[in-house]
C-alpha cells in the first residue's frame, strides 16, 4: 500500500483529492482497501478517456450507408457446396485444436432473483442445469465429436470472479479437464460526475465499474492470454454472452466460414423480431461493416422497407463473433493500446457526499462511466464475414425475469428447439391450439448438440404423450 503523502501527491496531481475526505476516520483495513482502489486508476488514461467519450454512435451518413452482405441462413443451391467446404475446415480447425471459446461472464444476476453470478443460474427447463454447465456440456460434446481439446477461457467481473471458480470447483468443472478452463477478471474504471470527480461507493471503497465487453480483450492481452494461447496453437477465439441458453460455443459452419473469407471477425446474425427491437444494427459505412446500437439508430431507419416490403436493415446484433487470435493481438498492441472507442455509459450511480458523508441515492442519471463495445473491431478488421442464423435455433437471452427476454421466454425457446429437432427425426410431438409443444422437452448438449447429431440417436420410436416432460441427456 502506499503510503499516505503518496497517496495524496497522486490524487492532487489530478484533482482527485477528495477521495480521501474521510481517511481519518477509517480502520486500517478500510484505508488498505481504499488505497487498493486508488492503485487500479490510471488516472492519467482515465482523464484523457473522460474528455473524449463517444456520447452515442456517430452520425449515420446520408451517403454510404448500406446494408452488409451475409451469409444466408438457409443455403440455396449455388451456396450449399460453400457451407460444404465450410462445415468440413471448421471440423478440420477443431479438430486440429486451434479453437479457444470465449465467454464473457462478468454478470450478476440479481434481476433474475438469484444470488450470484449469472451463468450460475439454473436455466434448463427440466435439468434446472444451470447456464455454466449447458455451455460445459457443448464444449465437451463438441471435444468428443471432433476428438480435440477446446479451452474455455471465463471472462469474469471482481464483483463475481470468487464465487464463479468455487462454482466450478463445486461441480467439478461440469466434466471438463481444469486445465482446459481458464478464469480471468474484466478490467475496471472508475464512475464520475459530470465534472470529472471520481465518485466514492463508500467512505472507504471508490465506485468503479467493469469496462464493458470490449474490455474483454484488453483483458486477454493483460492477463497474458493471447500469448498463452499462441503456445497452445488457439488461432480462433469463439466469443459469446452467458445469457444465452441457445448459442453453441463451438459452430463449425461459422468457424469454417470465418476461415475461408480469411475474416479476421465476424458474426453471426438473425432478423430483428420487430421495428423496435432493442438490439443493435449492422450496417455498412462506405465499405466497412459496423454495430449501430438501437439508442442511436434513427426510426425512420429501422422501419425503412425494401421494395418488396421486408425490413431494409435487419441484421441484427446477437454478440455471437468469431475472431482471429493475430487480429486480437494487433489491436489491443499489448493491452495497454485498444484501437476501440470509449462510451459514456450515463448511469444513476450512488455515491457519499464528501461534504455531509450521506450516501445519495439519485433518481436520475447522475454519472458518467467508459466502456468499450467488442463490436466496435468490426470496422478494424480487413475483412469481415456474418453468417445468418434462424433464432429459434440460437439466440434467447435470459435478461430479466418476466416479459421480453426473461427466465419463461428462454426455457420456451429451449422447449421450441427440442420440440423441432424431435420433429424433424420423425417424432410426433403433441401441440396446442396454438402450435406451441403440449409437453415439456429439453435435449441435453452431451445427448446431441443439433438435429444431425440427434438423428444420430435414432429417437423415432419416441413417443411423446401430452403434458409429458421428457428429458434427453
Amino acid at each position: 500500500m502506499q503510503n499516505l503523502a503518496e497517496l495524496r501527491n497522486v490524487l492532487s496531481r489530478h484533482g482527485q483529492d477528495h477521495l480521501l475526505s474521510f481517511w481519518d476516520t477509517l480502520s486500517e483495513p478500510e484505508r488498505e482497501q481504499l488505497a487498493s482502489d486508488v492503485e487500479q486508476i490510471d488516472f492519467a488514461r482515465f482523464g484523457a478517456i473522460l474528455g473524449d467519450l463517444d456520447t452515442g454512435d456517430p452520425d449515420l451518413p446520408a451517403d454510404g450507408l448500406s446494408v452488409p452482405q451475409a451469409f444466408p441462413a438457409n443455403p440455396t443451391v449455388e451456396f450449399e457446396p460453400t457451407y460444404a467446404r465450410g462445415r468440413e475446415l471448421g471440423s478440420q480447425i477443431l479438430r486440429s485444436n486451434r479453437v479457444g471459446a470465449m465467454v464473457v461472464a462478468g454478470g450478476q444476476a440479481t434481476r433474475l432473483g438469484y444470488d450470484g453470478p449469472k451463468g450460475g443460474y439454473p436455466i434448463g427447463p427440466i435439468s434446472k442445469k444451470c447456464l455454466f454447465q449447458l455451455f460445459a456440456e457443448s464444449i465437451l460434446a463438441a471435444n468428443r465429436r471432433y476428438e480435440c481439446r477446446v479451452p474455455w477461457y471465463i471472462m469474469t467481473s471482481t464483483a463475481n470472479h470468487e464465487e464463479t471458480i468455487t462454482l466450478f470447483e463445486s461441480a467439478d468443472y461440469f466434466g471438463l479437464d481444469r486445465d482446459d478452463v481458464v478464469f480471468f477478471k474484466q478490467g475496471m474504471m472508475p464512475a464520475a460526475d459530470v465534472s470529472g470527480k471520481i465518485l466514492l461507493a463508500e467512505k472507504h471503497r471508490v465506485a468503479l465499474a467493469p469496462n464493458g465487453h470490449g474490455g474483454s480483450l484488453t483483458a486477454l492481452a493483460e492477463n497474458g492470454i493471447l500469448e498463452a494461447m499462441a503456445d497452445r496453437g488457439v488461432d480462433y477465439i469463439s466469443y459469446f454472452q452467458v445469457d444465452n441458453p441457445l448459442v453453441s460455443p463451438v459452430d463449425p459452419l461459422f468457424l469454417g466460414l470465418h476461415a475461408m473469407e480469411r475474416a479476421e471477425m465476424s458474426s453471426l446474425t438473425i432478423a430483428k423480431a420487430s421495428d423496435d427491437e432493442k438490439v443493435g444494427l449492422f450496417v455498412s459505412v462506405d465499405g466497412k461493416t459496423r454495430v449501430s446500437e438501437y439508442t442511436s439508430f434513427p426510426a425512420s431507419l429501422a422501419s425503412a422497407r425494401n421494395a418488396d416490403g421486408t425490413r431494409k436493415f435487419d441484421l441484427a446484433n446477437i454478440a455471437v463473433h468469431a475472431f482471429d487470435r493475430s487480429f486480437v493481438e494487433r489491436i489491443v498492441s499489448g493491452g495497454k493500446g485498444l484501437s476501440l472507442p470509449w462510451h459514456a455509459a450515463r448511469k444513476a450511480v450512488p455515491y457519499v457526499d464528501t461534504d455531509t458523508g450521506q450516501t445519495v441515492t439519485p433518481s436520475a442519471p447522475n454519472a458518467l462511466k467508459a466502456e468499450m463495445f467488442v463490436f466496435d473491431a468490426l470496422p478494424l478488421a480487413a475483412r469481415s464475414m456474418l453468417l445468418h442464423a434462424t433464432r429459434r435455433e440460437c439466440f434467447s437471452p435470459v435478461k430479466n425475469l418476466d416479459g421480453v427476454d426473461s427466465v419463461a421466454t428462454a426455457k420456451r425457446d429451449m422447449v421450441r428447439r427440442a420440440a423441432g429437432w424431435l420433429e424433424s427425426c420423425g417424432v410426433s410431438v403433441p401441440r396446442t391450439g396454438a402450435g406451441e409443444p403440449d409437453c415439456v422437452i429439453e435435449i441435453g448438449p452431451l445427448h446431441a448438440l443439433d438435429h444431425e447429431m440427434l438423428r444420430e440417436r435414432e429417437p423415432a420410436k419416441l413417443q411423446i404423450e401430452r403434458g409429458q416432460h421428457v428429458l434427453l441427456e
